[in-house]
């Protein structure tokens, strides 16, 4: 029985190994074949490098496909598109960034920080004094 144990072991470790890697990267791509199959002309599509963009035609011979993004058209490989945009979705919105965030400062804070115009007095001083100091040895 010792003998067939690793045997059983290396069978299993390939039943898992397919159940796991290999059988759901075959069923990805199978979706992904039919996606790209049933593209058609006014399709909104995202291509793997996050180009959003109008199927404006399918050459389904040369397996390319023709996007028109925003009235620049570009010609990719069918294996390029990502996915299909629905089109009862919403166009992304950029993010807002609130300016009043970015300029308030701390209510709690105990110490005034030193302007920047200080600083830069103060630095010049200390370098002038600095080669005076050294030009005297």
């Amino acid at each position: 029985m010792q003998s067939y144990s690793g045997i059983i072991l290396i069978v299993v470790m390939v039943a898992v190994m397919y159940f796991l890697m290999i059988r759901p990267q075959q069923k990805q791509r199978s979706q992904h074949q039919n996606m790209v199959s049933a593209l058609k002309k006014g399709d909104k599509v995202i291509t793997i490098g996050r180009l959003h963009g109008v199927i404006d035609s399918v050459d389904n011979t040369n397996k390319t496909v023709v996007l028109d993004v925003e009235g620049i058209y570009l010609t990719f490989d069918l294996a390029a598109v990502a996915s299909v945009v629905p089109a009862d979705a919403p166009a992304p919105a950029a993010p807002v960034v609130s300016e009043t965030a970015e300029t308030e400062e701390p209510a709690d804070s105990s110490e005034e920080p030193a302007s920047s115009a200080e600083a830069v007095e103060e630095t010049p001083a200390e370098s002038a004094s600095d080669v005076t100091s050294e030009e005297a040895k």
